[in-house]
């Protein structure tokens, strides 16, 4: 396994590209929609929340595919307003996909998705080891 040097102003930088548009070739990203997404974990299961505000229950898919759980849709475009020469839009829009890798001891059978309020919710329980067992010290 190869060492990486830690970089902390590494997701520093991507935000603040992400902020300004710019996908680093000086092009404008206004129109890409990356979702926010919180992640946590209990004693018995993880947790992933992802903020999808603007899109629909209908347009949201979760798949499971070589151990990575994917989520993807699209935020479509539905107020621009224009007057003579004034512009303003500050939400993105686009189509998103986040990917996540399962923690070994995730149940895949038993991943539920709930969208509620536009935030969509994937718990993620935690298997029981078949071959656990607590040995008392005597």
């Amino acid at each position: 396994m190869a060492l990486q040097r830690f970089d902390p102003f590494q997701e520093l930088r991507r935000h603040l590209l992400d902020a300004f548009g710019e996908k680093g070739d000086g092009a404008s990203n206004l129109s890409s929609f990356s979702p926010a997404v919180n992640t946590r974990e209990t004693d018995s299961a993880y947790l992933i929340a992802l903020d999808l505000p603007g899109v629909e229950k209908d347009g949201i898919t979760v798949d499971l595919k070589d151990n990575a759980l994917s989520v993807s849709g699209e935020r479509k475009f539905e107020n621009e307003i224009k007057e003579d020469d004034y512009y303003r839009l500050e939400s993105r829009y686009g189509r998103f996909e986040r990917r996540f890798s399962l923690p070994d001891n995730a149940d895949p059978e038993a991943i539920e998705a709930v969208f509620k309020n536009g935030v969509l919710t994937l718990t993620l329980p935690k298997a029981q080891s078949k071959n656990a067992k607590q040995i008392d010290v005597k």
